[in-house]
Protein backbone atom coordinates (compact mmCIF):
# COMPACT_ATOMS: atom_id res chain seq x y z
CA UNK A 1 0.00 0.00 0.00
CA UNK A 2 1.27 3.45 -0.90
CA UNK A 3 0.15 6.13 1.59
CA UNK A 4 -1.41 9.14 -0.11
CA UNK A 5 0.35 11.54 2.22
CA UNK A 6 -0.01 13.88 5.10
CA UNK A 7 -3.23 15.85 5.21
CA UNK A 8 -4.17 18.26 7.99
CA UNK A 9 -2.06 16.39 10.50
CA UNK A 10 -3.33 12.93 9.52
CA UNK A 11 -1.99 10.21 7.30
CA UNK A 12 -4.61 8.88 4.96
CA UNK A 13 -4.80 5.99 2.53
CA UNK A 14 -7.37 5.06 -0.05
CA UNK A 15 -7.75 1.37 0.66
CA UNK A 16 -6.54 -1.23 3.11
CA UNK A 17 -4.09 -3.51 1.37
CA UNK A 18 -2.25 -6.56 2.59
CA UNK A 19 -0.42 -9.32 0.82
CA UNK A 20 -2.80 -12.00 2.03
CA UNK A 21 -6.44 -12.78 1.19
CA UNK A 22 -9.20 -11.99 3.69
CA UNK A 23 -10.71 -15.45 3.36
CA UNK A 24 -13.22 -14.99 6.17
CA UNK A 25 -14.31 -11.42 5.43
CA UNK A 26 -12.82 -10.12 8.68
CA UNK A 27 -12.84 -6.58 7.36
CA UNK A 28 -16.63 -6.72 7.51
CA UNK A 29 -16.47 -7.19 11.29
CA UNK A 30 -15.08 -3.68 11.69
CA UNK A 31 -16.94 -0.39 11.76
CA UNK A 32 -16.10 2.35 9.28
CA UNK A 33 -14.38 4.37 12.00
CA UNK A 34 -12.31 1.38 13.06
CA UNK A 35 -11.18 0.80 9.48
CA UNK A 36 -10.28 4.48 9.15
CA UNK A 37 -8.13 4.32 12.29
CA UNK A 38 -6.39 1.21 11.00
CA UNK A 39 -5.67 2.82 7.62
CA UNK A 40 -4.38 6.03 9.16
CA UNK A 41 -1.95 4.24 11.47
CA UNK A 42 -0.90 1.76 8.77
CA UNK A 43 -0.06 4.61 6.40
CA UNK A 44 1.94 6.33 9.15
CA UNK A 45 3.92 3.17 9.85
CA UNK A 46 4.58 2.59 6.15
CA UNK A 47 5.65 6.17 5.45
CA UNK A 48 7.45 7.18 8.63
CA UNK A 49 8.41 4.16 10.74
CA UNK A 50 9.48 1.26 8.54
CA UNK A 51 11.92 3.25 6.34
CA UNK A 52 14.04 4.39 9.31
CA UNK A 53 13.86 1.52 11.81
CA UNK A 54 16.79 -0.53 10.48
CA UNK A 55 19.07 2.40 11.28
CA UNK A 56 17.42 2.95 14.67
CA UNK A 57 18.01 -0.70 15.53
CA UNK A 58 21.61 -0.54 14.38
CA UNK A 59 22.24 2.48 16.64
CA UNK A 60 19.89 1.41 19.44
CA UNK A 61 18.26 4.84 19.48
CA UNK A 62 14.62 5.84 19.66
CA UNK A 63 13.37 8.14 16.84
CA UNK A 64 12.01 11.01 18.94
CA UNK A 65 11.47 13.05 15.79
CA UNK A 66 8.39 10.89 15.15
CA UNK A 67 6.64 11.82 18.40
CA UNK A 68 4.83 14.94 17.07
CA UNK A 69 3.63 12.97 14.03
CA UNK A 70 2.56 10.09 16.27
CA UNK A 71 0.61 12.55 18.42
CA UNK A 72 -1.07 14.03 15.34
CA UNK A 73 -2.61 10.65 14.52
CA UNK A 74 -5.22 11.40 17.19
CA UNK A 75 -5.14 7.92 18.74
CA UNK A 76 -3.55 8.64 22.12
CA UNK A 77 -5.65 7.80 25.14
CA UNK A 78 -7.09 4.73 23.44
CA UNK A 79 -10.62 4.20 24.81
CA UNK A 80 -10.53 6.99 27.41
CA UNK A 81 -13.16 9.64 26.75
CA UNK A 82 -12.65 13.32 27.47
CA UNK A 83 -9.49 15.21 28.48
CA UNK A 84 -8.46 15.34 24.81
CA UNK A 85 -8.23 11.56 24.49
CA UNK A 86 -9.12 9.61 21.36
CA UNK A 87 -12.15 7.82 22.83
CA UNK A 88 -11.73 4.89 20.43
CA UNK A 89 -13.62 1.64 20.62
CA UNK A 90 -11.57 -1.21 22.16
CA UNK A 91 -11.25 -2.74 18.68
CA UNK A 92 -10.19 0.61 17.21
CA UNK A 93 -7.54 0.99 19.90
CA UNK A 94 -6.40 -2.56 19.23
CA UNK A 95 -6.10 -1.96 15.51
CA UNK A 96 -3.98 1.11 16.20
CA UNK A 97 -1.72 -0.98 18.44
CA UNK A 98 -1.52 -3.68 15.75
CA UNK A 99 -0.45 -1.24 13.06
CA UNK A 100 2.09 0.54 15.27
CA UNK A 101 3.65 -2.83 16.15
CA UNK A 102 3.58 -3.82 12.48
CA UNK A 103 5.82 -0.79 11.98
CA UNK A 104 8.04 -1.53 14.98
CA UNK A 105 7.60 -2.87 18.49
CA UNK A 106 9.55 -0.07 20.17
CA UNK A 107 7.22 2.53 18.66
CA UNK A 108 4.24 0.68 20.08
CA UNK A 109 5.87 0.25 23.51
CA UNK A 110 6.75 3.95 23.70
CA UNK A 111 3.19 4.86 22.77
CA UNK A 112 1.58 2.23 24.99
CA UNK A 113 3.45 3.26 28.14
CA UNK A 114 1.70 6.64 28.02
CA UNK A 115 -1.53 5.86 26.17
CA UNK A 116 -2.28 2.44 27.60
CA UNK A 117 -0.66 2.30 31.00
CA UNK A 118 -0.41 5.88 32.31
CA UNK A 119 -3.56 7.47 30.87
CA UNK A 120 -5.70 4.41 31.54
CA UNK A 121 -4.49 4.12 35.14
CA UNK A 122 -4.97 7.79 35.99
CA UNK A 123 -8.35 7.88 34.21
CA UNK A 124 -9.64 4.89 36.16
CA UNK A 125 -7.93 5.29 39.53
CA UNK A 126 -7.01 8.97 39.78
CA UNK A 127 -8.71 12.01 41.28
CA UNK A 128 -10.27 14.67 39.11
CA UNK A 129 -7.34 16.97 39.85
CA UNK A 130 -4.86 14.28 38.79
CA UNK A 131 -6.78 13.66 35.59
CA UNK A 132 -6.92 17.34 34.68
CA UNK A 133 -3.23 17.85 35.46
CA UNK A 134 -1.83 14.93 33.49
CA UNK A 135 -4.17 13.41 30.92
CA UNK A 136 -4.61 16.31 28.43
CA UNK A 137 -0.84 16.73 28.03
CA UNK A 138 -0.38 12.98 27.68
CA UNK A 139 -3.13 12.79 25.08
CA UNK A 140 -1.06 15.22 22.98
CA UNK A 141 2.15 13.32 23.85
CA UNK A 142 3.50 16.59 25.19
CA UNK A 143 3.87 14.78 28.51
CA UNK A 144 4.92 11.14 28.85
CA UNK A 145 3.98 8.59 31.47
CA UNK A 146 5.38 5.36 32.90
CA UNK A 147 4.01 2.52 35.03
CA UNK A 148 6.45 1.16 37.62
CA UNK A 149 5.32 -2.16 39.08
CA UNK A 150 8.04 -4.72 38.23
CA UNK A 151 11.06 -4.91 40.54
CA UNK A 152 14.51 -6.48 40.15
CA UNK A 153 13.44 -9.47 42.28
CA UNK A 154 9.72 -9.50 41.50
CA UNK A 155 8.35 -9.98 38.01
CA UNK A 156 5.79 -12.77 37.79
CA UNK A 157 5.30 -12.51 41.56
CA UNK A 158 4.78 -8.74 41.48
CA UNK A 159 2.20 -9.22 44.23
CA UNK A 160 5.24 -9.63 46.53
CA UNK A 161 6.67 -6.21 45.65
CA UNK A 162 8.98 -4.70 48.28
CA UNK A 163 8.86 -0.97 47.49
CA UNK A 164 7.57 0.89 50.56
CA UNK A 165 5.73 4.17 51.06
CA UNK A 166 5.53 5.52 54.60
CA UNK A 167 3.40 8.46 55.64
CA UNK A 168 5.12 11.51 57.15
CA UNK A 169 2.69 14.35 57.75
CA UNK A 170 1.08 15.29 54.47
CA UNK A 171 3.72 13.45 52.42
CA UNK A 172 4.70 9.90 51.53
CA UNK A 173 8.33 8.81 51.55
CA UNK A 174 9.02 6.08 49.00
CA UNK A 175 11.94 3.62 49.13
CA UNK A 176 12.59 0.84 46.65
CA UNK A 177 13.68 -0.24 43.20
CA UNK A 178 11.89 -0.89 39.91
CA UNK A 179 13.10 -2.57 36.72
CA UNK A 180 12.06 -2.85 33.05
CA UNK A 181 10.01 0.34 33.22
CA UNK A 182 8.96 1.52 29.77
CA UNK A 183 9.73 5.24 29.24
CA UNK A 184 11.23 5.32 32.72
CA UNK A 185 14.01 7.77 31.83
CA UNK A 186 11.88 10.13 29.73
CA UNK A 187 8.48 10.08 31.47
CA UNK A 188 7.26 13.29 33.04
CA UNK A 189 5.41 11.27 35.66
CA UNK A 190 5.93 7.69 36.85
CA UNK A 191 3.14 5.73 38.51
CA UNK A 192 5.03 3.93 41.28
CA UNK A 193 3.38 1.01 43.04
CA UNK A 194 4.35 0.58 46.69
CA UNK A 195 3.10 -0.81 50.00
CA UNK A 196 2.15 1.56 52.80
CA UNK A 197 2.48 1.01 56.57
CA UNK A 198 -0.77 -0.98 56.57
CA UNK A 199 0.63 -3.28 53.86
CA UNK A 200 -1.92 -1.89 51.43
CA UNK A 201 -0.88 -1.37 47.83
CA UNK A 202 -0.92 2.16 46.52
CA UNK A 203 -0.11 3.99 43.32
CA UNK A 204 1.90 7.19 43.65
CA UNK A 205 2.53 9.85 41.00
CA UNK A 206 6.25 10.61 41.07
CA UNK A 207 7.37 13.46 38.84
CA UNK A 208 10.66 13.29 36.98
CA UNK A 209 13.30 15.33 38.76
CA UNK A 210 11.94 14.64 42.25
CA UNK A 211 14.88 14.44 44.70
CA UNK A 212 15.80 10.82 45.42
CA UNK A 213 14.49 9.53 42.08
CA UNK A 214 17.19 7.99 39.89
CA UNK A 215 16.53 6.47 36.48
CA UNK A 216 18.94 4.74 34.13
CA UNK A 217 18.29 3.20 30.72
CA UNK A 218 18.81 -0.55 30.31
CA UNK A 219 21.22 -1.24 27.46
CA UNK A 220 22.70 -4.33 25.82
CA UNK A 221 19.28 -5.60 24.70
CA UNK A 222 18.78 -8.02 21.83
CA UNK A 223 15.08 -7.15 21.70
CA UNK A 224 13.31 -3.77 21.48
CA UNK A 225 16.71 -2.22 20.81
CA UNK A 226 15.48 1.33 20.08
CA UNK A 227 13.00 1.16 22.96
CA UNK A 228 13.38 2.80 26.35
CA UNK A 229 13.33 0.51 29.37
CA UNK A 230 14.73 1.70 32.68
CA UNK A 231 15.97 0.77 36.10
CA UNK A 232 14.54 3.08 38.75
CA UNK A 233 15.78 3.71 42.28
CA UNK A 234 13.62 5.54 44.82
CA UNK A 235 15.79 6.70 47.70
CA UNK A 236 13.63 8.62 50.14
CA UNK A 237 11.48 10.14 47.39
CA UNK A 238 8.91 12.50 48.88
CA UNK A 239 5.54 13.05 47.21
CA UNK A 240 2.54 14.96 48.58
CA UNK A 241 -0.48 13.04 49.77
CA UNK A 242 -2.46 14.39 46.80
CA UNK A 243 -0.17 12.38 44.50
CA UNK A 244 -1.57 9.07 45.74
CA UNK A 245 -4.16 7.56 43.39
CA UNK A 246 -7.38 7.43 45.45
CA UNK A 247 -8.82 4.51 43.50
CA UNK A 248 -5.81 2.22 43.99
CA UNK A 249 -6.34 0.27 47.18
CA UNK A 250 -5.26 -3.32 46.41
CA UNK A 251 -3.44 -5.48 43.90
CA UNK A 252 -6.80 -6.08 42.20
CA UNK A 253 -6.71 -2.47 41.08
CA UNK A 254 -3.38 -3.02 39.34
CA UNK A 255 -4.68 -6.16 37.64
CA UNK A 256 -7.42 -4.07 35.99
CA UNK A 257 -4.73 -1.96 34.36
CA UNK A 258 -2.70 -5.05 33.51
CA UNK A 259 -5.72 -6.70 31.87
CA UNK A 260 -6.20 -3.73 29.55
CA UNK A 261 -2.53 -3.79 28.60
CA UNK A 262 -2.59 -7.55 28.04
CA UNK A 263 -5.34 -6.94 25.50
CA UNK A 264 -3.04 -4.41 23.84
CA UNK A 265 -0.20 -6.92 23.80
CA UNK A 266 -2.47 -9.50 22.14
CA UNK A 267 -2.99 -6.92 19.37
CA UNK A 268 0.73 -6.08 19.38
CA UNK A 269 1.54 -9.76 18.81
CA UNK A 270 -0.81 -9.74 15.83
CA UNK A 271 1.04 -6.71 14.45
CA UNK A 272 4.42 -8.45 14.69
CA UNK A 273 2.94 -11.55 13.05
CA UNK A 274 1.46 -9.50 10.20
CA UNK A 275 4.75 -7.71 9.58
CA UNK A 276 6.75 -10.94 9.49
CA UNK A 277 4.19 -12.72 7.30
CA UNK A 278 3.91 -9.89 4.78
CA UNK A 279 7.70 -9.55 4.56
CA UNK A 280 8.15 -13.30 4.09
CA UNK A 281 5.42 -13.54 1.43
CA UNK A 282 6.79 -10.58 -0.53
CA UNK A 283 10.27 -12.07 -0.35
CA UNK A 284 9.07 -15.53 -1.42
CA UNK A 285 7.42 -14.06 -4.50
CA UNK A 286 10.62 -12.29 -5.58
CA UNK A 287 13.40 -14.64 -4.46
CA UNK A 288 14.34 -17.24 -7.04
CA UNK A 289 16.15 -20.51 -6.46
CA UNK A 290 16.54 -23.36 -8.93
CA UNK A 291 15.16 -21.05 -11.60
CA UNK A 292 11.81 -20.23 -10.02
CA UNK A 293 10.33 -18.17 -7.14
CA UNK A 294 10.58 -19.94 -3.81
CA UNK A 295 6.86 -19.14 -3.35
CA UNK A 296 6.24 -21.99 -5.81
CA UNK A 297 7.87 -24.58 -3.51
CA UNK A 298 5.63 -26.86 -1.46
CA UNK A 299 7.49 -26.37 1.82
CA UNK A 300 7.26 -22.58 1.57
CA UNK A 301 3.56 -22.67 0.68
CA UNK A 302 2.90 -24.99 3.62
CA UNK A 303 4.51 -22.50 6.02
CA UNK A 304 2.66 -19.53 4.52
CA UNK A 305 -0.71 -21.30 4.67
CA UNK A 306 -0.26 -22.20 8.35
CA UNK A 307 0.92 -18.67 9.15
CA UNK A 308 -2.21 -17.27 7.52
CA UNK A 309 -4.41 -19.66 9.53
CA UNK A 310 -2.78 -18.51 12.77
CA UNK A 311 -3.09 -14.81 11.86
CA UNK A 312 -6.77 -15.29 11.06
CA UNK A 313 -7.38 -17.00 14.41
CA UNK A 314 -5.43 -14.29 16.26
CA UNK A 315 -7.44 -11.54 14.57
CA UNK A 316 -10.77 -13.18 15.40
CA UNK A 317 -9.74 -13.61 19.03
CA UNK A 318 -8.69 -9.94 19.24
CA UNK A 319 -11.93 -8.69 17.71
CA UNK A 320 -14.08 -10.76 20.07
CA UNK A 321 -11.99 -9.62 23.04
CA UNK A 322 -12.52 -6.01 21.96
CA UNK A 323 -16.26 -6.45 21.54
CA UNK A 324 -16.48 -7.98 25.02
CA UNK A 325 -14.53 -5.03 26.42
CA UNK A 326 -16.90 -2.63 24.70
CA UNK A 327 -19.85 -4.41 26.31
CA UNK A 328 -18.18 -4.42 29.73
CA UNK A 329 -17.81 -8.22 29.66
CA UNK A 330 -14.06 -8.58 29.22
CA UNK A 331 -12.42 -10.56 32.05
CA UNK A 332 -8.84 -10.81 33.31
CA UNK A 333 -8.84 -14.47 32.32
CA UNK A 334 -9.89 -13.69 28.75
CA UNK A 335 -7.13 -11.08 28.50
CA UNK A 336 -4.59 -13.61 29.76
CA UNK A 337 -5.75 -16.24 27.30
CA UNK A 338 -5.57 -13.80 24.38
CA UNK A 339 -2.08 -12.61 25.31
CA UNK A 340 -0.85 -16.18 25.85
CA UNK A 341 -2.31 -17.48 22.59
CA UNK A 342 -1.32 -14.60 20.34
CA UNK A 343 2.22 -14.25 21.69
CA UNK A 344 2.80 -17.95 21.20
CA UNK A 345 1.44 -17.92 17.64
CA UNK A 346 3.28 -14.73 16.67
CA UNK A 347 6.54 -16.11 17.98
CA UNK A 348 6.15 -19.15 15.74
CA UNK A 349 5.11 -17.04 12.74
CA UNK A 350 8.18 -14.80 13.09
CA UNK A 351 10.39 -17.89 13.29
CA UNK A 352 8.87 -19.36 10.14
CA UNK A 353 9.17 -16.02 8.36
CA UNK A 354 12.86 -15.84 9.25
CA UNK A 355 13.28 -19.35 7.84
CA UNK A 356 11.57 -18.39 4.56
CA UNK A 357 13.78 -15.32 4.13
CA UNK A 358 16.81 -17.54 4.73
CA UNK A 359 20.17 -15.93 5.44
CA UNK A 360 18.74 -12.51 4.62
CA UNK A 361 16.27 -13.04 7.44
CA UNK A 362 18.82 -11.92 10.03
CA UNK A 363 19.37 -8.55 8.32
CA UNK A 364 17.44 -5.52 9.56
CA UNK A 365 16.76 -4.33 6.01
CA UNK A 366 14.49 -7.32 5.40
CA UNK A 367 12.42 -6.40 8.50
CA UNK A 368 11.74 -9.92 9.80
CA UNK A 369 14.69 -9.91 12.24
CA UNK A 370 13.30 -6.93 14.18
CA UNK A 371 9.94 -8.58 14.75
CA UNK A 372 11.51 -11.97 15.43
CA UNK A 373 13.69 -10.43 18.16
CA UNK A 374 10.86 -8.32 19.59
CA UNK A 375 8.60 -11.34 20.00
CA UNK A 376 11.09 -12.78 22.46
CA UNK A 377 10.33 -9.81 24.71
CA UNK A 378 6.59 -9.83 24.01
CA UNK A 379 6.43 -13.54 24.86
CA UNK A 380 7.66 -12.67 28.35
CA UNK A 381 6.23 -9.30 29.35
CA UNK A 382 2.74 -8.50 30.65
CA UNK A 383 2.58 -12.02 32.01
CA UNK A 384 4.84 -14.79 30.77
CA UNK A 385 3.39 -17.63 28.74
CA UNK A 386 3.47 -19.87 31.81
CA UNK A 387 1.88 -17.34 34.17
CA UNK A 388 -0.95 -16.56 31.78
CA UNK A 389 -1.55 -20.27 31.21
CA UNK A 390 -1.84 -20.78 34.97
CA UNK A 391 -4.34 -17.92 35.24
CA UNK A 392 -6.45 -19.66 32.59
CA UNK A 393 -5.82 -23.04 34.24
CA UNK A 394 -7.11 -21.73 37.57
CA UNK A 395 -10.32 -20.66 35.84
CA UNK A 396 -10.69 -24.04 34.13
CA UNK A 397 -10.02 -26.25 37.15
CA UNK A 398 -10.94 -24.11 40.14
CA UNK A 399 -7.50 -24.83 41.61
CA UNK A 400 -4.72 -22.28 41.91
CA UNK A 401 -1.26 -23.51 40.92
CA UNK A 402 0.35 -20.39 42.38
CA UNK A 403 2.11 -20.89 45.70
Amino acid sequence: MEPSGWLQGEYVSDVHSTLYPDLFGLDGLLTGKEREVRERVRAFSDAEVIPIMADCWERGEFPFQLVPKLAALGICGDTTKGYGCAGLSPVGAGLAAMELARGDGSIYTFFGATSGFAINTIANLGSEGQKEKWIPGMARLEKLGAFALTEPEHGSDAVMLETKARREGDEYVIEGEKRWIGNGTVADVIIVWARDENDELGGFLVEQGTPGLTTSEITGKASKRPGIQADITLGGVRVPEKNRLPGAKSFKDTTKALAVVRCGVAWESLGHALAAYEAALAYARERKQFGRPIASFQLVQDKLAKMLADITAMFLLCIQLGRHAEAGKMTDVAASLAKMNNARMARRICLDARDIVGGNGILYEYHVARHWADMEAVYTYEGTDSINSLIVGREITGHSAFS
